[in-house]
C-alpha cells in the first residue's frame, strides 16, 4: 500500500505538544561521536556537529557531489518534505581540517555531561553533546564559512532539499530567511582518523562483465592481477588484503559470475580526482559504456556490503 506521508506529520505535531520536540532557547551545535568497529577490527570514533547548511546550487562550488543520483528516491523524499516540512535525516559533509583545528573544540564538548548516550544494532555507540560557547560557536562559523564542503552521504537528501527550494521560490519568492533555504547536515573533519569512508559497491547490471583479456585491452594504462577465487562471504577480508597497501592510489576489485576476480590499480597518484569520479568515468563509462543518465536509469545497482555485491554478481544480477 502507499506510504502514508501525512502521518509523518502527525507524529511530528504530537512530538512537538507532548516535548519531545523542543525548540531550544539559544543557538547551539550539537556534536556527535560515533564509535565503531572497521571491518578489520579496528575501533575507531569519528567526532562531528549537527548544523544549519545554507542550500547552494552545486554551480556556487559550496557544497560539492561525488556521486550520481536516481529519479525515483528523490522523488520518494520530495513528497516525505512537503508532507512533514521539516528534514528529517541529515546530510553527511566532509569539510577538510588537516591541523585539525576544530577538534580539540569538539572533543572538549563530548567530555561535558551528554545528552544522551545510545548503542545501534550493529554496535556503534553514540554520544551526543551541545555546544553553546559563543566563543566557540563563532570560531566553528569563520572556519568553515572559509572552506567548501564535499557530500559523504546524502545527495539525494541534498538534491531533494534543493529541488524543493527551488518549488518554495516558485510559489513564494525568494526569502533569504525562510526555513527551506536551508537543510539539516552532519560534519566531520576528512583528514580525522575515525572519518573513514566504506565503499558503496557496485553492481553493473544492463552489461556483460569483460573477458580477463578485455579488461586489459580497455584499460592499458591500468595494472591487472588475477586473484585467487573466493565465497561472497570471504570478499571482505580480500577487499581489505589487497587494497591497504593500494590506499594512495586508485584501485579496486572487479568480479564476474563466473567467479573471475580482478585487482585493477594504476600505479600513478591521483591526488585531486575522488575514486568515485575514477570509476564513474573510466570504468562504468569507458569499459561498460554507461553514462550519467544510464546510472541515473538504474544500470547499475548499489549495495552497501562486499558480500551483498558478491552473491548479486554469483546470482547472475550484475557484474
Amino acid at each position: 500500500s502507499p506510504f502514508d506521508y501525512a502521518s509523518i506529520r502527525e507524529t511530528l505535531d504530537a512530538w512537538r505538544e507532548t516535548g519531545v520536540l523542543v525548540r531550544e532557547d539559544e543557538p547551539a551545535y550539537y556534536v556527535m561521536g560515533q564509535r565503531y568497529t572497521t571491518p578489520s577490527g579496528e575501533r575507531l570514533e569519528r567526532v562531528g556537529f549537527f548544523a544549519e547548511l545554507g542550500l547552494e546550487e552545486y554551480d556556487v562550488r559550496v557544497v560539492r557531489p561525488h556521486e550520481r543520483t536516481l529519479a525515483g528516491p528523490k522523488a520518494d523524499r520530495l513528497k516525505l518534505l512537503r508532507a512533514a516540512e521539516a528534514n528529517l535525516s541529515s546530510v553527511f559533509l566532509l569539510y577538510e581540517d588537516r591541523e585539525n583545528e576544530l577538534g580539540e573544540i569538539l572533543v572538549r564538548a563530548l567530555e561535558k555531561e551528554a545528552l544522551g548516550r545510545a548503542t545501534d544494532q550493529a554496535g556503534v555507540e553514540y554520544r551526543l553533546a551541545r555546544l553553546t560557547d559563543r566563543a566557540e560557536v563563532e570560531r566553528i562559523e569563520a572556519f568553515m564559512a572559509a572552506r567548501p564542503s564535499v557530500i559523504a552521504d546524502g545527495h539525494h537528501r541534498y538534491e531533494t532539499a534543493l529541488e524543493y527550494r527551488r518549488q518554495q521560490i516558485l510559489d513564494l519568492g525568494d526569502d533569504a530567511d525562510a526555513p527551506w533555504q536551508s537543510t539539516i547536515a552532519y560534519f566531520a573533519n576528512a583528514y580525522a582518523a575515525g572519518s573513514l569512508l566504506l565503499p558503496i559497491h557496485r553492481v553493473v547490471r544492463s552489461v556483460a562483465a569483460p573477458s580477463e583479456d578485455e579488461w586489459r585491452k580497455l584499460l592499458p594504462d591500468w595494472t591487472i592481477t588475477r586473484l585467487p577465487d573466493v565465497a561472497p562471504e570471504g570478499i571482505d577480508a580480500l577487499l581489505a588484503e589487497v587494497l591497504a597497501p593500494l590506499a594512495e592510489r586508485p584501485a579496486f576489485v572487479a568480479e564476474s559470475a563466473d567467479g573471475t576476480t580482478l585487482l585493477i590499480s594504476q600505479e600513478a597518484v591521483r591526488p585531486d580526482e575522488l575514486m568515485v569520479r575514477i570509476v564513474e568515468s573510466e570504468i562504468l563509462g569507458r569499459v561498460f559504456g554507461l553514462d550519467g543518465g544510464a546510472i541515473r536509469g538504474g544500470a547499475v545497482g548499489f549495495p552497501k556490503s562486499a558480500a551483498r555485491a558478491g552473491q548479486e554478481v554469483r546470482e547472475g544480477q550484475g557484474t
